[in-house]
C-alpha cells in the first residue's frame, strides 16, 4: 500500500500550523511571521515535528508604539525640575554646602561632636549663607539624637533660640514639637514622678495653639491624648488608693477631677462607676447613723443618692459602648431607677471613640515589661483633646460641702431662706397686717449717711440686721448690748447714743458725736532754746618747728621737752644704733 509523504510528520501538527498561520495573518497584517521546525520524538520512538512561529514587528511601528505623548503641565514641570538639578548641582560645590553635607553625615554616623563642629563653624564663617537657618535647627537636631539628660537640655535650649530667632518659618512648628517630644522621651510611669509629663503637656498645647496650620497638628494631637492619658492613670490610681482607705472626700475629689479634666480617658466608664459608689458609701454612713433624726437621715439619703445615680447615668448615656457600661446599669437597676436609653448622636460618638483606641498585643505588653515607660496604648486616635485644664475639686471643699450638706438637712428652714432670691420677702397673711392704700411708686434709694445708722438698742430684733456690742467708753459707761447676738468687740458710734455731747441735734454738733483727736494739754509750749556757742576750732597739724624736733614754748615760758624717738616706728641713721635685744628685731 502505498502512502503519501507529508511535510508534517502527523494531522494533528498540520493542522496546529495551519491555526497557528491563520491567527498571525488576522492579528498584524504589517507584521513579520518567522517560522522554525524542530524534531523531537515521542514516547513510541516515532518522530515528531513541531512548528514555532514568531512575529517581529517593524522598527518603524515600535518607534510609534513608544512614542508617549507629554501634557503642557508635564514639560513645564520636567523643565523646573531640570533647573533645579542644575542649580542643586551648583550649590553642591559651595564651601557651605559642602560644611552643610558633611555636618548631616557626621550626624547619621552617631559622631555629633564632629557635627555640631562643622555646623558652628559655618555659622561663623559664612554669616550671609543660606543654610543659617538649617545649620542651626540641625546642630538642636544632633543634641536631640545625642540623647541624655543633658543632650536633651540642651537641645530644648537650642530650639527655643530657633523659634525666637526664626518665628515665622516653617520649621519653627518642627522645633516646637521637638521640645514636647523632648519631655515625651523622659515621662514616667503614672505611679512616678508626673512632671515631665505636665511639661509635655504644655508644649503640645503651645504647638497647636501657635501653629494651627502645621502639617504636625495631627501628631502632636495623638501626643497630647496619649499625656493626658497618663495623668489621668494618675489621678485614677490615687483615687483608688484613697477609696481603699475609705477616705470618701478625697476618693470624690481625685475621681471627679478627672471626670472634668480628661474626658477622653480610656477607663473613665470605672471612674464614673467608682465616683457613684463613693456617694453610695456616704449615703451609707448616714443610714448608720443613729443619732440623726429621721426626717434629716431621709434628706441626706436622697442627696447622696441623686449624686450617684447621675454618675450611673451619665455612664449609660456618654459611654454606651464602653466594657463596663453593664455594671452602671445594674446599680441603677438595683436603686428602682429607670436605666436612661442613649440618642443615636451619643451611641455612635461613644462607638467612634471606643474602635479608635489601640488594642494590646504581644509586642507591646513584652515593652510595657522591659521598658520604662508609661502605658499609652488604649489612648484614644479621635476627638480633639482639652486646651485647658478645668478647676480640679478639692478634698476640703468635699469635705466642706458634706458638712453643709448636714446642717441644711438638719435645719431646712435656714437653707431655703439661705436659697431664697436676695430680693423677695417673706409673705404675710391678712391678719398680721392691716389692709393699705396702694403702694406708691417707689424711688430710688438715696446713700445712707453716718447719722443714718441705727444704735445698737434701735430697730426691730426680727428685722434681721446684724446687732453689735458696744464696748465700754472712756468714762466707764457702755450701751446696752443685744442678748443673743454674737458680740463682735466693736462700738457703733451714732448720734444721740453715745454720751451727753451726741445728744445733741445735728446742727448743733457738726462731729456727729465723735471726740476730737489730740493732747489734752493745750497750753504754749516755752521757746526753743539756742544751743549753746561751739568751741573754737583746734589746728592739730603739727607745725613745721615741731615737725623738725625744735622744742616749743609753752604759756609760763617753760619749754616743752622734745619728744623721745620712736625706733620701732622711725628709721633714721642720725640717732644711735639698736643695742641687745632688739637687734634682733629687724623692724
Amino acid at each position: 500500500m502505498n502512502h503519501r509523504r507529508s511535510f508534517f510528520p502527523s494531522l494533528r501538527a498540520g493542522t496546529l500550523a495551519a491555526v497557528a498561520v491563520a491567527a498571525l495573518i488576522v492579528t498584524s497584517a504589517g507584521a513579520q511571521v518567522t517560522g522554525s521546525t524542530q524534531t523531537t520524538t515521542d514516547a513510541n520512538g516515532q518522530p515528531q515535528q513541531t512548528v514555532t512561529l514568531s512575529t517581529t514587528t517593524s522598527k518603524k511601528d515600535k518607534k510609534k508604539e513608544d512614542k508617549v505623548v507629554q501634557s503642557k503641565d508635564t514639560r513645564k514641570r520636567m523643565q523646573a525640575d531640570k533647573k533645579n538639578d542644575a542649580v542643586a548641582a551648583a550649590d553642591a560645590k559651595l564651601p557651605d554646602r559642602i560644611l552643610y553635607d558633611k555636618a548631616l553625615a557626621a550626624t547619621k554616623k552617631g559622631h555629633f561632636d564632629v557635627a555640631r563642629l562643622d555646623l558652628q563653624t559655618l555659622l561663623n564663617t559664612y554669616p550671609d549663607s543660606q543654610y543659617q537657618m538649617k545649620a542651626k535647627l540641625a546642630i538642636a537636631d544632633s543634641w536631640y539624637r545625642e540623647g541624655g539628660s543633658a543632650a536633651l537640655t540642651q537641645a530644648e535650649q537650642e530650639y527655643k533660640d530657633f523659634i525666637t530667632f526664626f518665628p515665622n518659618a516653617p520649621e519653627a512648628a518642627e522645633a516646637q514639637m521637638r521640645v514636647g517630644d523632648i519631655y515625651f522621651r523622659q515621662m514616667d510611669k503614672p505611679d512616678r514622678d508626673y512632671s515631665k509629663a505636665l511639661h509635655a503637656q504644655e508644649e503640645y498645647r503651645l504647638m497647636l495653639q501657635q501653629f494651627p496650620d502645621s502639617t504636625l497638628v495631627p501628631q502632636a494631637k495623638q501626643r497630647l491624648r496619649e499625656v493626658q492619658e497618663v495623668l489621668a492613670t494618675r489621678e485614677a490610681d490615687i483615687a483608688s488608693y484613697y477609696a481603699s482607705r475609705e477616705n470618701w472626700p478625697a476618693t470624690i475629689a481625685r475621681y471627679q477631677t478627672v471626670a472634668d479634666t480628661y474626658p477622653q480617658f480610656s477607663h473613665m466608664d470605672d471612674v464614673l462607676v467608682a465616683l457613684g459608689d463613693a456617694y453610695e458609701s456616704e449615703a451609707r454612713i448616714v443610714r448608720a447613723q443613729k443619732q440623726l433624726p429621721e426626717d434629716a437621715k431621709a434628706r441626706l439619703e436622697k442627696i447622696y443618692d441623686d449624686r450617684a445615680a447621675a454618675a450611673y447615668r451619665k455612664v449609660a448615656l456618654e459611654h454606651s459602648a464602653s466594657p463596663h457600661v453593664e455594671d452602671a446599669r445594674d446599680r441603677l437597676a438595683a436603686m428602682n431607677l429607670p436605666i436612661p436609653t442613649p440618642t443615636p448622636d451619643q451611641a455612635a460618638a461613644s462607638a467612634a471613640m471606643e474602635n479608635s483606641r489601640g488594642q494590646y498585643s504581644l509586642q507591646s505588653r513584652a515593652m510595657l515589661m522591659v521598658l520604662r515607660r508609661p502605658d499609652v496604648v488604649m489612648a484614644a486616635h479621635s476627638g480633639e483633646p482639652p486646651m485647658t485644664d478645668a478647676s480640679p475639686t478639692l478634698a476640703p471643699t468635699v469635705t466642706r460641702q458634706i458638712m453643709q450638706d448636714y446642717k441644711d438637712a438638719m435645719n431646712p428652714a435656714a437653707a431655703a431662706a439661705a436659697t431664697q432670691p436676695a430680693g423677695a420677702t417673706p409673705a404675710t397673711t391678712a391678719t398680721d397686717q392691716p389692709a393699705a392704700a396702694p403702694a406708691a411708686p417707689a424711688q430710688p434709694a438715696a446713700p445712707l449717711a453716718l447719722q443714718d445708722i441705727p444704735s445698737s438698742g434701735a430697730g426691730d430684733a426680727g428685722s434681721g440686721a446684724a446687732v453689735m456690742t458696744n464696748v465700754p467708753s472712756s468714762n466707764g459707761s457702755a450701751a446696752p448690748a443685744s442678748g443673743g447676738a454674737n458680740s463682735m468687740g466693736v462700738e457703733v458710734l451714732t448720734p444721740g447714743a453715745n454720751g451727753s455731747a451726741s445728744r445733741q441735734p445735728a446742727a448743733a454738733d457738726p462731729t456727729g458725736g465723735l471726740k476730737a483727736v489730740g493732747p489734752t494739754n493745750t497750753a504754749t509750749p516755752p521757746p526753743i532754746e539756742k544751743p549753746a556757742a561751739a568751741p573754737d576750732a583746734m589746728n592739730d597739724v603739727v607745725a613745721s618747728e615741731q615737725a623738725k624736733g625744735q622744742p616749743q614754748t609753752t604759756a609760763n615760758g617753760k619749754k616743752t621737752p622734745k619728744p623721745a624717738f620712736d625706733k620701732d616706728d622711725e628709721s633714721s641713721s642720725t640717732h644711735k644704733k639698736k643695742k641687745g635685744l632688739k637687734k634682733i628685731n629687724p623692724f
